[in-house]
């Protein structure tokens, strides 16, 4: 048995898969065995013995099996726009040996092996963005993926900076074209591995972020003299979503021993703005989600999508496990769910920007020949508007594909790839609320911000100084957004006791 994969870990449990494949590949054996059985007894079989969507009637005879599924490669390989970044794509390939070594679809040990050893040696197919509309699976690019196996297509370098034409790279590392046996090409081109990998790619990344998230609420909250009470455990208890009480705990955790928390406790303001007060139930309410858009993903990651499927007991039956459906609703979801996290976080960027409670305004003193923060925030409103155009669901619409054959589609590929970008905009607005945040809390020293948000602080000041100038905001920018996507400050959050992925 393959090990299940895992978001969170799911380098290290595919490595595992394909390590164990590469050992005892007896389920993708014992599946082609019966494919051969059932072509010997001379059943006709979807996509195997005959043509494919509006052409599944037509039988295809013995001699033309094979150029059948060269064939499909090629009438299927015509994607379009640029390509899949190149960690995505060796996602992809990895997930699709992965699901053919599951032992439910039938393809051949010389096709299996040649995938094994494109990973093994990291030859990574180019693979265009557009083309699939996320019905029989991801064909155009699951197309693409396939192609070098023939000697066509192209690879990316060893930098994934410049395609390369197949053949050549192969014939570097001595391997031949290879010719595709019965059934092989659809096994390739039938499945959800291309909406899968962006899914995976991007959860794995927000999971890593959640956390990261609450702590720059909690900055911001200091900075800004925010309340402490919309955070007492007894109101979460009263609408116990799991997300709002653990957003809420987390907060709670990084505030520990604040002092400036006691300064202003009798200060006589009653409420905070929605963006401060309101952190666990829509942090809360995101978490939420991204945890169901996680168990889909999951639970596609472990499955078989390809069309027809070998059963156990010898059947082959033609089902609609391709259908991209259950990822293209979660990805838009996951998608609504990050931009909602970037939305509030702007809302916070522009309160520490008004000079409330003793901040200056633009957070620098001498404004006017200087601009201050101001241009930072345009920056991510620009993000977070072009978030809810990104947002609108692809999952909603659908257009008949082979002549009517496939009626209803899920466009599941567009959600992915509207996930991604939505996703580096939230990261780009967490950075920009971390870099703000920062510089108001300097105007509270001496008093002290809570353990946790301390500790974070100190990471970021340890990496750029406070400002009192313009200056090239581009560059402490990058500097934040490489702290977010390494280890320093999760390891901070992990003094404090954050929950963490």
């Amino acid at each position: 048995m393959l090990p299940n994969l895992r978001l969170g870990q799911l380098d290290a449990d595919l490595s595992a898969s394909l390590s164990r494949l590469r050992a005892d590949p007896a389920a993708a054996r014992r599946s082609r065995e019966r494919v051969e059985a059932a072509l010997a007894a001379g059943q006709a079989i979807y996509g195997v013995n005959t043509g494919f969507g509006a052409l599944a009637s037509q039988r295809i005879p013995a001699d033309q099996i094979v150029q059948l599924q060269r064939n499909l490669l090629l009438s299927h390989a015509v994607g379009v726009g640029p390509p899949v970044p190149k960690s995505i794509t060796r996602l992809m390939l990895r997930l699709k040996i992965h699901a053919l070594g599951l032992g439910s679809s039938g393809v051949s040990l010389t096709t299996l092996e040649r995938l094994l050893q494109m990973a093994e040696l990291d030859l990574i197919p180019v693979v265009p963005t557009r083309g699939s509309v996320g019905a029989s699976g991801d064909l155009a690019p699951l197309a693409h993926l396939a192609l070098p196996l023939l000697g066509l297509g192209e690879i990316w370098d060893a930098r994934g900076e410049r395609p390369q034409p197949a053949a050549a790279v192969l014939a570097e590392h001595g391997l031949a074209p290879i010719e595709l046996g019965a059934k092989d090409g659809l096994a390739l081109i039938n499945g959800t591995q291309f909406m899968a990998a962006y899914g995976a790619h991007v959860l794995e990344r927000a999971l890593h972020l959640l956390p990261l998230c609450d702590a720059a609420a909690a900055t911001s909250l200091e900075a800004l003299q925010g309340s402490i009470r919309p955070f007492d455990d007894r109101l979460h208890v009263l609408r116990p979503h799991p997300g709002q009480r653990l957003v809420a705990d987390n907060v709670r955790r990084l505030l520990v021993d604040s002092e400036i928390l006691g300064s202003h406790r009798h200060c006589g303001k009653v409420q905070d703005p929605y963006c401060l007060r309101c952190v666990p139930q829509v942090h809360g309410a995101s978490r939420d989600a991204l945890r169901y858009a996680t168990d889909v993903v999951g639970i596609e990651i472990n499955g078989v999508t390809d069309n027809p499927l070998v059963l156990e007991n010898g059947d082959i039956v033609s089902g609609g496990n391709f259908h991209g459906q259950p990822l293209a609703l979660a990805l838009d979801v996951a998608a609504i769910a990050l931009a909602e996290l970037a939305s509030i976080a702007e809302r916070r960027i522009y309160l520490l920007l008004e000079g409330h409670d003793g901040l200056p305004k633009l957070l620098m003193r001498e404004t006017g020949i200087n601009s201050g923060f101001m241009i930072p925030q345009y920056t991510a409103a620009a993000l977070v508007s072009e978030n809810k155009v990104l947002c609108h669901p692809a999952s909603v619409d659908s257009i008949p594909t082979s002549l009517g054959q496939e009626d209803h589609v899920s466009m599941g590929s567009i959600s992915a790839l509207k996930l991604l970008q939505v996703f580096d905009n939230v990261e780009h607005v967490l950075a920009i609320e971390w870099l703000t945040a920062a510089q108001a809390l300097d105007y509270r020293l001496p008093l002290r911000p809570g353990r946790g948000v301390a500790a974070l602080h100190q990471v970021i000041r340890n990496h750029m100084p406070h400002r009192e100038a313009d200056y090239l905001f581009q560059e402490d920018l990058q500097i934040v957004l490489e702290l977010l996507r390494g280890p320093a400050l999760t390891q901070a959050l992990a003094t404090v006791g954050v929950v963490l992925p």
